[in-house]
């Protein structure tokens, strides 16, 4: 099947998935053309069937702001036809789902079908999409939609909480391709971070106030109360300046290492001990499943669809939300011995196999069989 994926190619949840599924149907014979504005962090190249168009804005001086999502739709239109495309799946509903609804109906009237399905991934429905200003367009472009999927009941619940939608929305969930993660910690990257044999907890986010770093920052100081501990904090956002001159002003940057963007941060989770998640809710919580795929436990809140994902006292432990002196000490729970430890990795690794890609792609592969009319229900 040739198969149009448009994301955003970021290190955002939405465009890693959006991408390695990409990646993951290259690999069974699909052929997969991504579409968007710069080329996704995460593709990796497969000669023959991944291929990339990058959307291009002219920067014509008559716009404040340029018109994304026009160009989307022409570029999606120009790729439909010359690449023969079956079916078009867009990640994220702002503003993919209205560009593709749009190629959708200029490409009828040249007598082309192509049919798109729309997944929602999370704060474009529970935030950004909230907005009452894009309310109607997102309505709009779900319902018109061949086919909708969310990736956790949450998100599903969510939607049909804050907008007038009447449509079925199909619970795809995320996924890891568990082969792809490293088998063995690396020793020497172990001792860089840990010289002195600390217990190593790591968060990984894009530094917005949603993911709530600095309660990151307050349950590590509640640990290392308890253990020695560090801390990594992997990525990069608007927050990540504040959090850096709270460490400052606290002195304790020798036990905070702020680590940056990275494309493949499996290495670096792979030695660690532990991953924390704070965040006022996860529509999903790839981060976290991320690190359950390296053998690293999680500690997070109870909101969302992290209790989907994470299974409270199997893969980790579950607190409610702002409550960080429970929060550390289910951490020093895990972290207290190394039998403990063992135990919640093993865990962590029977959570995380439920959303392996061999478990999770035969259901997209099913959904593009049935919108691009290859099968009948």
């Amino acid at each position: 099947m040739r198969i149009g994926i448009v994301c955003y190619p970021t290190f955002g949840g939405s465009g890693v998935v959006a991408t390695e599924l990409g990646m993951a149907l290259a690999e069974k014979g699909h052929t997969v053309h991504f579409i968007t504005y710069d080329r996704p962090v995460r593709l990796r190249e497969r000669a023959g069937h991944v291929f990339y168009h990058e959307v291009r804005v002219s920067d014509y001086p008559l716009f404040d702001y340029q018109p994304y999502e026009l160009v989307l739709s022409s570029k999606l239109v120009d790729v439909a036809i010359y690449e023969g495309l079956d079916l078009v799946h867009v990640h994220y509903a702002i503003p993919h789902a209205s560009a593709a609804w749009m190629a959708q109906q200029i490409l009828a009237s040249k007598g082309f079908h192509l049919p798109f399905i729309t997944t929602l991934h999370g704060t474009d429905i529970t935030l950004v999409g909230r907005d009452p200003s894009f309310e109607p367009v997102i309505t709009f472009s779900i319902e018109r939609s061949d086919a909708v999927t969310a990736v956790s009941e949450s998100l599903k619940r969510d939607t049909y909480a804050h907008f007038p939608v009447k449509r079925e929305i199909e619970v795809i969930p995320n996924f890891v391709c568990i082969d792809q993660y490293p088998r063995e910690a690396d020793p020497e990257l172990r001792a860089r971070y840990a010289p002195k044999g600390e217990r190593l907890l790591v968060h990984i986010s894009n530094f917005r106030p949603v993911k709530r770093v600095e309660d990151v920052v307050g349950v590590f100081r509640r640990v290392r109360e308890k253990l020695p501990a560090r801390l990594l904090l992997i990525g990069d956002g608007p927050e990540r300046q504040r959090i850096e001159n709270m460490c400052r002003s606290a002195n304790d940057c020798h036990d905070i290492l702020f680590l940056g963007k990275m494309t493949e941060p499996e290495e670096v989770l792979r030695v660690c001990d532990l991953f924390v998640l704070t965040s006022d809710s996860e529509s999903f919580g790839l981060a976290a499943l991320e690190a359950m795929a390296c053998r690293v436990p999680v500690v997070s809140n109870n909101t969302g669809g992290t209790p989907e994902v994470v299974t409270d006292g199997v893969g980790g432990l579950l607190s409610p939300l702002g409550d960080l002196d429970k929060m550390a000490a289910n951490a020093v729970r895990i972290l207290q011995d190394a039998g403990a430890l063992e135990g919640f990795r093993k865990g962590a690794m029977v959570d995380a196999r439920r959303f392996d890609v061999n478990a999770v792609l035969p259901r997209y592969e099913a959904l593009y069989d049935r919108v691009a009319g290859k099968v009948t229900v």
